[in-house]
């Protein structure tokens, strides 16, 4: 197993924070707490400080995310969304439903100080839902209903992701699925 330099466990331990408490959250002091790093290295690794963290952290999460939606779409639309189940469950049980998505965190807790943010919060969304729309695409789907597919599949599991950790159950999640994933089936 690779041994994670600085800078990366800084960046993770930021993205842990964001899936917790939203990039608003996101604090020197909470990246040190949870990345074990010294004081010094914030600015060594971060010369523009915290606004560079959270901006970075936010492209580490959504590279992290498409990595899993990427490899998920090679198998279908169906093992897309349980892949997606299967990952979100296993992070919202192992956190004791303290994390969440933290795009969707970014999303919501961008200000007009922080628009870059839900600039960036928009980018992965819209990756994500390409992703979704290719493979509903190549399952014989015409691209104006694969597109709207796409939307309604990431709204719609976004949505139960947040819904299962205010609940703290999975059950929101697993529902969400089984329906879209009815609705997939009658159409590819």
């Amino acid at each position: 197993m690779e041994r994670q330099g600085t800078r990366e466990r800084m960046l993770i331990g930021a993205v842990e924070v964001m899936r917790e408490r939203g990039a608003a959250g996101v604090t020197v002091d909470a990246v040190l707490e949870r990345s074990g790093s010294p004081r010094g290295s914030v600015y060594y690794h971060f010369p523009q400080g915290r606004q560079q963290i959270v901006a970075e952290a936010l492209d580490y999460a959504g590279t992290t995310i498409n990595g899993v939606i990427e490899s998920a779409t090679k198998r279908g639309s169906i093992a897309a969304i349980d892949t997606f189940v299967r990952w979100w469950t296993d992070l919202l049980e192992t956190s004791d439903f303290a994390a969440g998505c933290p795009v969707a965190g970014a999303a919501v807790g961008a200000g007009p100080a922080d628009a870059e943010l839900g600039e960036a919060a928009a980018r992965w969304f819209n990756a994500w839902m390409l992703g979704l729309e290719r493979v509903i695409v190549n399952e014989g789907v015409s691209r104006a209903r694969a597109k709207r597919l796409a939307t309604l599949t990431l709204a719609a599991l976004e949505g139960a992701v947040m819904l299962s950790k205010s609940t703290r159950s999975t059950t929101p999640l697993k529902h969400t699925a089984t329906e879209l994933k009815a609705l997939l089936k009658t159409l590819t």
